[in-house]
């Protein structure tokens, strides 16, 4: 009895130690407030000084490990939790409202993945290949806890992170690590599930990469119901029930968060900003753009300029500049 209550015992001292370690590195990875680029174009570490309430948020498929402070996302009827006890992971954007716990004296501090679909997808098939396929609800953003071996990876990932060289030989394959944890972790059954592609989720999860790769376009439900082999009705059903909302007002979700950093990263006017996500009018475009972000275009803007340092980032982005 006393053998396991001190192994319990050791093995909180050394989670304590990791997440200690893991504060050190990241105070140095990211010293100043906001986005820190790194060696690894799909890497980004996160620092904020100070909390956010309720901001609007729509995640490209990643993985976001905080190392210190904690966030809330709030999406249909659940809490996703993510901190220094939680990481969470997205397979299929989802819009929802995002908050969080950070100051000066304990900063928010955080690793962003951009995760390459392909080589996830492969790493999940590969998993059910070797370990066996288990039965599982297809999930497009889970919040779980961080295991032993998944934190021990964290932590060696940071330290290859603060090494130029190793960041770039060894960082990639560290990465792949991060990867199969995630997937090999307590929900890892359901993210392989929704990346395996199969069934009316991959239906719906190939339309939302559609409407992320086009939503510039002129894109109608009937065309994308089309294109996912059900009819509207059917259609309408899968989409919220994957996203919690319906394809237009997805759309426009998507159009909404693109113009937003188009106009901070790429400084375009709301004129030309409105004609590049495909909105026709521009009293309309401002109109939703104040009723999704709480201010008009040019005063968010001004926000997020005073308030984050935000990296140039070449291509379309979703992580969004205010997280």
């Amino acid at each position: 009895m006393n053998s396991l209550k001190d192994s319990r015992l050791e093995r909180r001292d050394a989670a304590h130690v990791r997440q200690a370690r893991m504060v050190e590195l990241m105070m140095q990875l990211a010293p100043r407030e906001g986005y820190t680029l790194t060696a690894l174009p799909d890497v980004r570490f996160l620092r904020s000084d100070r909390p956010l309430t309720s901001t609007p948020v729509l995640y490209e498929p990643g993985i976001v490990v905080v190392c210190q402070g904690r966030k809330r996302g709030f999406w249909a009827d659940k809490v996703y939790l993510y901190d220094a006890q939680h990481y969470l992971a997205v397979s299929v954007p989802v819009p929802f409202t995002m908050e969080t716990e950070a100051s000066a004296a304990e900063p928010l501090l955080a690793i962003y993945l951009t995760v390459d679909l392909t080589v996830l997808a492969k790493l999940a098939l590969e998993f059910d290949e070797v370990a066996g396929a288990k039965p599982a609800k297809p999930a497009g953003m889970v919040s779980t806890p961080m295991d032993d071996a998944l934190s021990q990876t964290v932590v060696r990932f940071l330290e290859a992170m603060s090494s130029p060289v190793e960041s770039r030989l060894l960082g990639p394959a560290i990465i792949r690590e991060i990867y199969f944890r995630v997937l090999s972790g307590e929900q890892g059954a359901s993210l392989r599930a929704a990346l395996a592609g199969q069934g009316q989720f991959g239906k719906i999860a190939k339309a939302v990469r559609r409407i992320h790769a086009a939503f510039g376009e002129p894109l109608t439900v009937e065309q994308l119901a089309s294109e996912a082999a059900m009819s509207i009705p059917t259609f309408h059903a899968h989409f919220r029930a994957v996203t919690d909302t319906s394809p237009m007002q997805y759309l426009k979700s998507v159009r909404l968060h693109q113009a937003r950093l188009l106009m901070l990263r790429n400084e375009m006017t709301v004129a030309a900003t409105c004609a590049e996500v495909g909105y026709l009018s521009s009293s309309q475009f401002s109109r939703e753009f104040k009723r999704l972000f709480g201010r008009n275009p040019s005063d968010e803007v001004a926000r997020l300029k005073s308030s984050f340092a935000i990296p140039q980032i070449k291509g379309r982005q979703i992580w969004v500049a205010s997280h």
